[in-house]
């Protein structure tokens, strides 16, 4: 590996003091299998200047490169700067398609983990294409979610079938737009793949182990929800869940994720929050609590707060929720899309 220490001075990053780590991770698109050998550049978004220079392992990884980030309290409270950095990165291997990324994520004190599928040029035509990965939800602009009832109403008997109980599908199929938009794309992503991909959307990677739990909970509850209900199956579109969080959540396809959402969602992505007497998980919305107040959602960075105050997970769910809401468990149905 090789950095380029002067590029790091001329981009102005020697302001930042926070150090981030990032690690890329290549795949065959087409068969799933780790692709090493593959070059990987990480540059300034500012300049263009090369960073890190490195190539993929035998497991199609890199090593975690060590980048400038942010202070680590930017990302602790609202009004602060820009609590992550961004960086450009250009994987490329001759018998691969490249693949240029815009706009990668790193938080300070955390690993973010780029991973980026190629196609291989003898089944493909195009030779590059981009990925660009939006601001998360707390930084960006996004429209709010219109507030649902939490507790759908289940559709009749002539509709479609209603599973027995909550399942966990393989995958799921999400649209990357607002229901009406016929022209959006629809990708089919495995179940934690998904959610993984909404909190790092959501939420920041550095906050309270309790406050990312609480978060994946809701998270995970509102995405049952739309799979047991057969929300947009019943009004006769062929998708799980939209990428719109003025509908469902925040979704970016090809985006970063953070090693310490990704640990939680690997743990607890069968559970689900529900209240008594309710056969469905909860439809569990929220809002940032800063730019959008939600009274009986969750705010995110009032969330923050409680996890800071040691608050468990089930207690930052019932402060919000109500005091009835409890944890269930979803089994597993491998294989099937929903």
């Amino acid at each position: 590996m090789t950095y380029n220490n002067p590029a790091i001075r001329k981009a102005g990053m020697n302001e930042m003091i926070g150090k981030g780590h990032l690690q890329v991770q290549c795949f065959d698109a087409s068969l799933g299998n780790p692709v090493p050998h593959v070059e990987v550049l990480v540059m300034s978004r500012e300049n263009s200047y090369i960073i890190a220079q490195i190539s993929t392992d035998s497991s199609g990884q890199t090593q975690e490169i060590i980048l400038p980030a942010p202070p680590l309290e930017y990302s602790l409270a609202p009004g602060f700067p820009q609590p992550f950095s961004t960086y450009d990165v250009i994987v490329s291997r001759e018998d691969f398609d490249t693949v240029f990324v815009e706009g990668v994520q790193v938080f300070p004190e955390t690993t973010a983990i780029q991973k980026i599928n190629l196609r291989q040029r003898k089944y493909f035509y195009e030779t590059s294409r981009s990925l660009f990965i939006p601001y998360p939800v707390l930084w960006g602009n996004f429209p709010p979610k219109t507030p649902e009832s939490a507790v759908k109403e289940l559709p009749p008997s002539s509709g479609f079938v209603v599973l027995p109980e909550p399942v966990i599908p393989e995958t799921i199929i999400v649209h990357d737009g607002v229901p009406t938009n016929s022209s959006a794309a629809n990708y089919y992503v495995p179940f934690k793949d998904y959610i993984k991909n909404v909190a790092s959307s959501e939420i920041y990677c550095t906050w309270p182990n309790n406050t990312i739990r609480a978060n994946i909970l809701a998270i995970l509850s509102f995405t049952l929800n739309r799979v047991y209900t057969e929300w947009y199956r019943n009004k006769g579109f062929d998708f799980t869940i939209t990428s719109s969080t003025a509908y469902d959540q925040a979704f970016s396809y090809g985006r970063t994720i953070f090693e310490e959402i990704a640990y939680v969602v690997d743990e607890i992505f069968t559970t689900y929050i529900t209240k008594p007497n309710i056969r469905q998980p909860l439809l569990a919305q929220y809002c940032d609590g800063q730019r959008v107040t939600c009274p009986d959602w969750l705010s995110q960075w009032g969330s923050k707060g409680l996890g800071e105050q040691g608050y468990s997970p089930i207690d930052i769910l019932r402060y919000y929720y109500g005091s009835d809401v409890y944890l269930s468990e979803a089994q597993k149905n491998d294989g099937e899309v929903l």
